[in-house]
């Protein structure tokens, strides 16, 4: 086996009520103020208040920037930076699901890193590291508080833009679940999915590693056994925290092996019909799943009982068809509405469907798949997904 490198964030603080520490972490780092980064419903529920208040104890100060109120698009990058600048903060805290999470990264590098975040599309190309970052997450969802990718809309172009660097992993990661009960079921069904897509992805993946493989095989068991729970009660904390365990190890999970054909593809649908990111990778899990198991039936079958499926006795491709049968009644039983449901016409999507798979291409996680798919395989994919039910 070649050497591999394995990227996890520096410190992580991981249960209920953790977030009480994020004064205490902060201090004995010697920060002194921070820019919190968040979103209108986070400041609303009294969360921004109370971390303002955990650090003003341990005597750092705070200015917030709650503009985040959707996916993160360049112009909140610099809206950010330039609060951060005028204030002179030294770190930066991110406050609310992967959009609050994934703009605070940006501005972090581009508080060392000179020019605009589009400057910096692509893998690896962020020359110095950022000013420390703090992950506070929200929800049990894109894993951002322990990935080395951010991903921000260019407006102007409507490209879902992939950064990736280890200069964009958090300094530290605080994940306490309690801070996802006030999560509807609409989001924790959407970031669930989510959650469970980096791992099967990740597992998958054509670079794939054993440290990888067992962060991916345990999410993907949290994640499928407790989401229809926390989608139904949101306040059953026990489900909350295996969602939230299972959604940072599948972040940490696809930050060392990378998503796949799903993610290339999901990116442009919800560039064009803003779309959440986690809903429309729902749309397309079972689709190309079907397509991809024929890459890697080992792997697949192995999902497929983790996910709760008996597969004793079946050949080999009946037991991997178990993982497309388990991803559909998932999808079903937690209402993930389709693309049609959701006001997508099909016309107008195969209109989009060759420029979309070109972006999808574009982006390298397509190559990433057991199963490599052509262009005009990824446009009969957004067609079969359309037609999903």
């Amino acid at each position: 086996m070649q050497p591999r490198e394995f990227i996890t964030p520096a410190h992580m603080v991981v249960g209920s009520n953790a977030v009480e520490q994020v004064g205490e972490q902060c201090r004995k780092r010697g920060w002194s103020k921070a820019l919190i980064v968040t979103d209108k419903i986070m400041a609303s529920l009294g969360l921004v208040a109370r971390v303002e208040q955990l650090l003003a104890a341990s005597e750092i100060g705070s200015v917030v920037y709650a503009g985040v109120n959707s996916e993160p698009v360049v112009e909140f990058v610099q809206e950010g930076l330039d609060i951060y600048k005028a204030n002179a903060c030294d770190f930066v805290v991110a406050v609310g699901g992967g959009s609050p999470i994934d703009a605070a990264k940006a501005v972090a590098v581009l508080v060392t890193n000179p020019g605009s975040i589009e400057q910096y599309k692509g893998l690896g190309k962020l020359a110095n590291p950022g000013v420390p970052l703090v992950a506070i997450p929200t929800t049990a969802g894109t894993g951002s508080e322990a990935t080395l990718f951010t991903i921000i809309t260019d407006q102007k172009t409507d490209v879902k833009m992939l950064i990736g660097s280890p200069y964009l992993m958090p300094t530290v990661a605080i994940v306490d679940p309690l801070l996802t009960l006030s999560s509807p079921p609409g989001v924790t069904a959407a970031t669930g999915i989510d959650a469970l897509v980096h791992a099967i992805e990740a597992y998958v993946s054509v670079k794939r590693q054993p440290m990888s493989d067992m962060f991916c095989l345990s999410a993907i068991e949290l994640i499928s056994q407790n989401i229809r729970q926390a989608w139904a009660n949101g306040n059953n904390i026990a489900a909350r925290e295996q969602m939230m365990l299972g959604a940072m190890q599948a972040g940490i999970a696809f930050s060392n092996a990378s998503v796949a054909l799903v993610h290339g593809m999901s990116r442009p649908i919800g560039a064009n019909f803003h779309i959440a990111h986690g809903v429309s990778n729902a749309a397309l899990l079972a689709v190309v799943t079907d397509f991809s198991l024929i890459g890697d039936p080992v792997r697949y079958a192995r999902i497929a009982q983790v996910m709760g499926e008996n597969t004793s006795g079946l050949a080999l491709m009946d037991a991997a068809d178990r993982v497309v049968v388990a991803i559909r009644r998932l999808v079903r039983d937690i209402r993930i509405p389709s693309l049609r449901q959701l006001g997508v016409e099909r016309e107008r999507l195969m209109e989009l469907a060759p420029a979309m798979a070109d972006a999808a291409i574009d982006s390298g996680s397509p190559g990433n798949n057991p199963r490599k798919p052509t262009k005009q395989e990824i446009i009969e994919l957004y067609a079969r997904a359309f037609d999903e039910e």
